[in-house]
């Protein structure tokens, strides 16, 4: 129980970082449109790298924001810095295994559509989780902290035309 505790009070912005950076850059090296624009232009193609990770990054940062604020407005006490980056943690480290599946397969397929449907469900069940055990909610509460931020990163992000 003391780990748990201990886990509760410590964040994880490095892990959060390096998760956000990894999965934007295989994101960005799986799309179509960067290798038509490194064909073109190398430098065009680095600057869209470092905008798009810009870009995972700031998503990241607002997805873990929204996470504490709501739980926060719903009545939870957990702090910010460990709920939010655990929560950034949590959300890339369920969604690796369909990125890597979509770098290589296009993602109407029905392999890469059942991993992403797959990995979303298991990573809603521990954001759910992760937000009961940081806010000390109800399971009801923490669904709805964080159904808002799971629905939109599923429309946007994993099931959104990205080829």
């Amino acid at each position: 129980m003391e780990v748990l505790d201990e886990a509760r009070d410590r964040s994880a912005w490095g892990a959060a970082v390096l998760l956000s950076l990894i999965s934007g850059a295989i994101g960005v090296l799986s799309v179509d449109a960067f290798h038509t624009q490194w064909a073109v232009d190398h430098t065009a193609g680095l600057q869209l790298i470092g905008l798009a990770e810009a870009g995972v990054l700031a998503a990241s940062f607002v997805l873990g924001a929204v996470a504490h604020a709501i739980a926060r407005t719903l009545g939870g006490i957990g702090r910010f810095a460990p709920t939010a980056s655990l929560f950034i943690v949590l959300f890339w480290v369920t969604d690796l295994p369909r990125l890597a599946i979509a770098a290589w397969l296009p993602t109407d397929a029905t392999f890469v559509q059942a991993a992403t449907w797959t990995t979303w469900g298991f990573g809603y069940v521990l954001a759910i989780l992760l937000i009961r055990g940081q806010h000390h909610l109800s399971t009801w509460k923490s669904a709805a902290a964080v159904s808002v931020q799971m629905l939109a990163a599923l429309a946007l992000l994993r099931l959104g035309p990205v080829r």
